[in-house]
């Protein structure tokens, strides 16, 4: 994992974990409860199926604590690790219950966050020696974005704006209510914080001069084709960060970055990263007779 990325404080996430619990358990687990002894003990192995990117163990390890906090959880790789098919993840043993009863809910994270990073991961291989640095978007499924943009730096990506609120980005709309870019802008820098981040949208290479005579931080170039990009690299490239986005695939990045842009931005490493495949898997049971007193 990059250097000093560490998991999201628990406060930020502890809400969302217990409402998965909540709403896979309801009551109570129905199966569980009919069919396994309540001192049966299990070890276990979270597993890895496929080539990933770990991401979420802190989150899985929680889960299962909250349901019984004897269980003894030692991770065997950490966030950021590279895993093959077959690699064991991370050994979970305590009482069987407790276990399946947390299993789905603490692969639902650890899969939904190994995948952002895995597939971060793949678009930042895909632009290597490019100078070009892979960014996420607010694309985040609701409730999650903490973990999500995590994730996103797990696999050696970086964060956008975390939300409205931590920098200012004037869109096509923004652009269209104030009446011109430069207006937009300078409404911004009359209103908002002087430390916030200043991007602009911009539609033409008119409206790019516009904004850079302004002194903004970063132009946002969004579905503008290869040749557009090198256009504005051209006129634009030493004034600003130039961002790229729109469209953008596996297929096509390093193309995009070859132009020269600074950033790209990527929405689908958020909204579209299929779920990585991690199982768990009982190594052994046995019975565990409770104290006669």
């Amino acid at each position: 994992m990059p250097n000093n990325i560490t998991t999201p404080p628990s406060s930020t996430w502890a809400a969302l974990l217990d409402h998965a619990l909540t709403e896979d358990l309801g009551i109570g687990d129905a199966t569980s409860q009919a069919v396994l002894d309540p001192f049966l003990k299990i070890s276990s192995r979270l597993e890895a199926r496929e080539s990933l990117v770990v991401c979420g163990l802190e989150l899985a390890e929680a889960t299962f604590r909250q349901l019984d906090e004897t269980i003894r959880f030692e991770s065997h790789l950490r966030d950021g690790s590279s895993a093959s098919a077959g690699s064991v993840v991370a050994t979970i043993e305590g009482t069987a219950i407790a276990i399946l009863a947390a299993e789905r809910t603490a692969l639902n994270f650890i899969q939904r966050m190994s995948g952002i990073a895995t597939e971060t991961k793949r678009y930042v291989s895909a632009v290597s020696g490019t100078g070009v640095t892979i960014v996420d978007t607010r694309k985040t499924v609701p409730g999650w974005r903490v973990l999500d943009k995590y994730a996103v730096r797990v696999g050696g990506g970086r964060n956008h704006r975390s939300g409205l609120y931590d920098a200012i980005l004037i869109k096509d709309n923004h652009i269209a209510a104030a009446g011109s870019v430069g207006t937009a802008i300078q409404m911004v820098k009359d209103a908002a914080a002087e430390h916030l981040w200043l991007q602009v949208e911009v539609e033409s290479l008119e409206d790019a001069e516009e904004a850079v005579g302004y002194g903004i931080d970063s132009l946002l170039l969004d579905n503008r084709s290869v040749s557009e990009l090198r256009e504005f690299v051209k006129q634009f490239g030493a004034s600003c960060i130039l961002e790229a986005s729109g469209g953008v695939t596996l297929e096509t990045v390093n193309e995009i970055a070859k132009t020269g842009v600074h950033r790209i931005s990527i929405g689908a490493l958020t909204h579209s990263a299929k779920a990585a495949d991690l199982a768990l898997e009982v190594n052994d049971l046995r019975r565990k007779t409770p104290d006669a007193s």
